[in-house]
């Protein structure tokens, strides 16, 4: 007789595994969060502080410029500074021109030193006569000047300004600073403005006797006879000394007569005078070479009367409209801008490798 099948057994139940022994400390997770949110706050802070330092410089070079009226587009070639008077209205502008005139500005977005680029001044000018808010212009200038090309186009600019053009001389208005306010209506100096300067420079070095000394000469292959004139590696010969002399003769008789042009003086009498020498702001008037010793005021004051201003000007400080980054990377704001013509100077660039002619004050 068969068994009736046995029913299935049942699994023991298996014990429980013993809970494993952890070596971190009861804080140590959080710790580890905490200190992975502080990593992420590191960067992150740095990169939201910027981004709100750039928008207000985008804001602020949309709203600088209103003073009550419609912000100039981004494309606008200027950034005005309210400086006093009512927010709108007829207006005395201030341009300024500070530092060794140039042609082009600096590429280097970090370059501090200060240059009057022509490239910047005359868009500058442009803009300015066509605004018709802008009754007068004060042309601010604190140069010894600069390139011969730069100046001469600065002066042709302003000469095209059919509005009241009054120049204030700060520190110092020597050689191309004094040839730029030719184009001017009336000059103020500071009493103790440094200006004059008529005359033409040109640099050209010399390193023969040190490359004898260190044993070093130059293999210098030319198709033409004077085609290395001025050339480091040699001294000038006599003809070629003569032949810069004529071409110096030629710029200088020409910074003469815009001078006896814009000061209505006889060319005769300017010859006397242009020697290239410094005259304070005194004697300066006394020779007819300004119009009034004075302050930037002053000739604020002059300009708003020139300017059939009633009452109180509206006076805005306009500068060249860099975008907001550049701006920003550049250091450019009303406050910031030096104020001397002498620091921080960066002499003009073709002051490098290669001469060039200069209408500059450089002793």
């Amino acid at each position: 007789m068969s068994q009736p099948p046995l029913p299935p057994r049942s699994p023991a139940p298996r014990p429980a595994p013993a809970p494993r022994a952890s070596n971190r400390a009861p804080g140590a997770a959080s710790l580890a969060r905490w200190s992975l949110i502080g990593v992420a706050l590191g960067f992150l802070l740095p990169a939201c502080g910027l981004s709100m330092l750039i928008f207000s410089c985008f804001a602020g070079s949309a709203l600088a410029g209103m003073s009550g009226a419609a912000a100039a587009p981004m494309s606008s070639p200027v950034y005005g500074e309210h400086v006093s008077g009512p927010v709108s209205g007829p207006t005395v502008a201030i341009v300024q021109v500070v530092g060794p005139i140039v042609s082009e500005a600096q590429t280097s977005p970090w370059s501090t030193s200060s240059q009057a680029a022509a490239a910047d001044i005359i868009p500058l000018i442009q803009h300015l006569e066509k605004d018709p808010n802008v009754k007068a212009i004060v042309l601010h200038v604190n140069s010894p000047g600069g390139s011969v090309v730069a100046s001469d186009r600065i002066y042709h600019a302003l000469d095209q300004v059919d509005k009241p053009l009054i120049v204030y001389m700060d520190e110092l208005a020597a050689s191309g600073g004094y040839y730029i306010s030719m184009a001017s209506d009336y000059i103020v100096a500071n009493p103790n403005t440094m200006t004059g300067s008529i005359g033409v420079i040109a640099v050209f070095l010399n390193a023969e006797g040190l490359m004898e000394k260190i044993g070093l000469e130059a293999e210098v292959i030319t198709a033409g006879e004077a085609k290395d004139m001025g050339s480091i590696y040699r001294a000038m010969t006599p003809e070629e000394r003569a032949y810069f002399e004529k071409m110096l003769r030629a710029v200088h008789e020409n910074f003469m007569q815009v001078v006896a042009e814009g000061r209505d003086m006889d060319l005769a009498r300017v010859r006397e005078l242009a020697d290239g020498r410094i005259y304070l702001a005194e004697d300066a008037l006394e020779l007819g070479l300004i119009d009034a010793l004075g302050y930037e005021d002053d000739a604020v004051a002059k300009a708003a009367k020139m300017g059939h201003i009633e009452g109180e000007p509206r006076v805005m400080r306009y500068y060249p409209g860099y975008s907001p980054l550049a701006a920003l990377l550049r250091g450019v704001a009303p406050d910031w801008w030096g104020n001397s013509a002498v620091a921080a100077v960066a002499w003009p660039e073709p002051l490098g490798p290669s001469p060039t002619l200069l209408y500059m004050w450089w002793p």
